[in-house]
């Protein structure tokens, strides 16, 4: 089936971005990758439109502007309460271009009767149009981003002509029992390439390094009490938007 007619191009942007780096994390004060994760940029998709019927696969995402890092002070909570000072580091103006497509959950099989592949592409398309279901952020709630649609490769971006950069380890995304089947969470990494501003992302299933992070178990959804008949959820949707 074609990927086509289950894909959305859309445009992100916001005043600041922390894809933080794992490393960075230890000692408390956060420090942004360069380029933006798989993860974030399939939460964002989720923000836009989800639902536990579909899985959402980035293929690529276009740097439009250049990259630019701030650093600011922050007053994160701690752990036994109260807030601690600490420096983060963020990409500063950022904006994306990004292609991405839906799949269906074959380890949901309780939603088999739910995968109505043009009720899923026309409500995606209609909440892009809207700015997303929910709110966007870049990698953290402090940073508050806005989506719109787009043609994927449109306009003047400031590495169109940069050739090709490589990167060293960087985190991919994390592996959710609920989409591998596995009762295991794991986090996987890649070593990105960016080409002429393009990053074309490899696959979650043919990330060669993963690393267990925990045990989890998937929420089951059973019909009349956590999903809506196929039917009524256009009209409920419809409602929803008005």
């Amino acid at each position: 089936m074609s990927n086509f007619r289950k894909s959305i191009e859309f445009k992100v942007w916001g005043r600041f971005a922390l894809f933080t780096d794992p490393l960075t994390k230890i000692g408390g004060e956060k420090c942004s990758y360069h380029l933006p994760t798989y993860e974030a940029l399939k939460g964002i998709a989720k923000s836009i439109y989800w639902k536990p019927t579909i899985i959402w696969v980035i293929d690529e995402v276009r740097i439009m502007k250049r990259i630019r890092t701030q650093t600011k002070g922050t007053k994160p909570l701690e752990y036994g309460g109260g807030n601690t000072l600490a420096i983060y580091t963020f990409l500063s103006d950022v904006e994306y271009q990004v292609k991405a497509h839906f799949e269906w959950n074959m380890h949901r099989p309780e939603l088999a009767d739910d995968r109505n592949e043009a009720k899923h592409h026309i409500v995606a398309k209609r909440m892009l149009e809207r700015g997303g279901r929910q709110d966007i952020f870049l990698g953290t709630r402090d940073c508050q981003g806005y989506v719109e649609p787009c043609q994927f490769g449109s306009g003047t971006g400031e590495y169109d002509q940069a050739g090709e950069l490589g990167y060293a380890l960087m985190f991919h995304g994390f592996d959710y029992p609920d989409e591998t089947g596995d009762a295991t969470l794991y986090s996987r990494f890649w070593q990105p390439t960016v080409v002429n501003g393009v990053i074309r992302f490899t696959r979650p299933e043919d990330c060669k390094i993963r690393k267990p992070v925990r045990t989890m178990t998937v929420k089951p959804f059973l019909r009349g009490k956590t999903l809506l008949d196929v039917e009524q959820e256009p009209a409920l949707l419809l409602e929803e938007v008005r």
